[in-house]
């Protein structure tokens, strides 16, 4: 079993910043992609940014150059960093890991608990 946990949301006022962090443990051979979700209040689910094992970064239009998604392998760790922040980033944000579970290369794609973050304008 994978857990992810997640940390660092909170209320922070509209132009501020914060950093979340997730880390993975469990049984682990390998993870490929990692990334970050959001679902802001009565809308869906929705991509902030992924990252893969090599480096490669995508990021949603909407916090494009305001968004820093990074990873430390060794460490099973992802962050986000959020500057410039908006009243409509407000959202609970889920951390993402797709998992090789088994030497075969059976993926299987994880979730974090989601943190708070709300932006006050």
């Amino acid at each position: 079993q994978v857990q992810l946990v997640e940390s660092g949301g909170g209320l922070v006022q509209a132009g501020g910043s914060l950093r979340l962090s997730c880390a993975a443990s469990g049984i682990i051979l390998s993870i490929n992609t990692m990334g970050w979700y959001r679902q802001p209040p009565g809308k869906q689910r929705e991509l902030v940014a992924t990252i893969t094992s090599g480096g490669s970064t995508n990021y949603a239009d909407s916090v494009k150059g305001r968004f820093t998604i990074s990873r430390d392998n060794a460490k099973n760790t992802v962050w986000l960093q959020m500057n410039s922040l908006k009243p409509e980033d407000t959202a609970v944000y889920y951390c993402n890991a797709r998992v090789m579970i088994t030497i075969t290369g059976v993926m299987r794609d994880y979730w974090g608990q989601g943190t708070q973050v709300t932006v006050s304008s």
